[in-house]
């Protein structure tokens, strides 16, 4: 029989818990720091803060993972943790005071006072818990025996790498599957048996689960099928490595697909909770942008149709997110005939090998209201009904033209992993005047790889500042 362990927050519910009681025991020594052992008039007003606060804490504590890794951080690591998710808590809290008009009635200085608290309390009990569930598991480490089995190649870093990260196994020897090294130590921990004698070793010593390696040779699947055939007669648990040693684990996960169990990989995964994030963001962000494009129209309209005659908005089949078509906006800083111009123009194209189109002095431009209104990057504001519909997103890869796409080659497609954006790394790097699409591609592969929402907030701001001192525009 195998205790599952728990996985996510769960994983640590006792340092939840033990937060969760500093948190109120906090507000109520504030509480009775500013007005005494009395009854104040809004005594039941602080009741009312106490429940929004813990509805706010439990929300952090489950999407914040503020708790992941806890037992490996050091204490500036610790620091930075709980001072962002006091932090985050304190803000709601002020937030929900002044949305529900209750901010006359509490103190701001018992709320300040309770954060100071509670991330004093909290800093101290978190690190004296830790030391004391490491503590346990190395007693109790005894308890539960592990046999490792892996190849002679790289069983040294294999096996400090599970010393360093184990706190509840007592690893009572290794199995060498390609070779005979029996009676041999490795970092302190004996080689037990060989592939022949695998079986009979874990049938007559004391093992409770078996961890096996990821095992690559042509020979060893018949072994490795019959070593977990064999520990499921005897009722022993086992383990088997899913990734090669030296694999990123970040970029895998297990999950379940039509009721079976397979191992995803991907260039970058992320969890929902950052994906929910992201859009909310886009969202916000799309509305506000919709509202300045509605009063940018009432302005810019009337000017491009009476420099050229047509519509006033520009709309073109762009590739989004892995491939998916999509229509793209913008209002038009072009002569009707753009497109059709397109192709006389491309010997003067700046980007190498046509992979994207930009010119200097382009002459398809309205004269005046165009250059403007790219200028400024007005052109752009109508993507933002593209955010709000989902195409979108504020920041990403500049979605390619359909005569772009189809000269993608492999390397070239992990731009789309991700939604596009109205900006990205590369037209804050430079945007227009970088003309290399390898680099371009190198900086949007790095914003993927690196992706997270501080990353998205840096670029917008960087945005703000490029397009307000015209750096780059065409």
């Amino acid at each position: 029989m195998y205790e599952k362990k728990p996985i996510g927050w769960k994983k640590h519910l006792d340092f939840i818990l033990i937060d969760f009681f500093l948190l109120h025991i906090s507000l109520i020594a504030a509480y009775l720091m500013r007005f005494g052992y009395g009854f104040c008039e809004q005594f039941y007003s602080y009741i009312d803060t106490a429940i929004v606060i813990s509805v706010m804490f439990m929300l952090v504590a489950v999407f914040h993972e503020g708790y992941k890794n806890i037992l490996k951080r050091g204490l500036y690591s610790e620091f930075t943790e709980l001072a962002k998710q006091d932090i985050f808590i304190a803000l709601f809290a002020v937030l929900w005071l002044f949305v529900s008009d209750r901010a006359a009635m509490t103190s701001r200085l018992v709320i300040g006072i309770t954060f100071v608290f509670d991330f004093i309390l909290s800093f101290i009990f978190r690190n004296i818990l830790k030391e004391h569930v490491k503590k346990i598991a190395k007693n109790n480490a005894g308890e539960r025996s592990l046999i490792v089995v892996c190849l002679s190649r790289k069983v040294e870093s294999f096996i400090a790498r599970i010393k360093e990260n184990n706190y509840d196994y007592n690893i009572q020897g290794i199995i060498i599957a390609d070779k005979d090294m029996k009676g041999e130590e490795i970092i302190g921990i004996p080689v037990v048996a060989n592939a022949s004698e695998a079986v009979e070793y874990i049938c007559r010593s004391w093992v409770d689960e078996i961890f096996i390696g990821k095992i690559t040779n042509d020979s060893m699947p018949e072994f490795v099928g019959e070593l977990k055939r064999s520990c499921r007669q005897m009722g022993i648990a086992d383990h088997t490595m899913l990734l090669p040693v030296g694999s990123d684990p970040e970029n895998y996960v297990t999950e379940r697909i039509g009721g079976f169990m397979v191992l995803t990989h991907s260039a970058a995964i992320v969890t929902r909770r950052d994906m929910i994030l992201k859009r909310i963001m886009d969202i916000l962000g799309g509305l506000v942008g919709c509202l300045i494009t509605c009063v940018l129209f009432v302005f810019v309209a009337p000017l491009i149709f009476i420099a050229s005659p047509g519509p006033i908005f520009f709309s073109q089949q762009r590739v989004g997110r892995n491939g998916k078509p999509f229509k793209i906006y913008k209002f038009r800083s072009m002569y009707m005939d753009a497109e059709k111009r397109k192709a006389e123009l491309m010997a003067q194209n700046k980007i190498q090998d046509g992979m994207m189109f930009k010119m200097d002095d382009d002459p398809r431009i309205i004269k005046g209201i165009g250059h403007v209104i790219r200028d400024l990057s007005i052109d752009e504001f109508p993507q933002f009904f593209n955010v709000l519909k989902g195409d979108m997103s504020l920041v990403g890869t500049r979605p390619p033209t359909l005569d772009e796409w189809v000269k993608y080659e492999l390397h070239h497609r992990r731009r789309l992993a991700i939604k596009p954006g109205l900006t990205g790394m590369w037209q804050v790097s430079g945007r227009s005047s970088i003309t290399d699409f390898e680099e371009i591609v190198r900086l949007d592969t790095k914003y993927i790889d690196e992706w997270s929402i501080g990353l998205d907030i840096k670029i917008i701001l960087k945005t703000v500042l490029v397009v307000l001192k015209k750096d780059g525009a065409q």
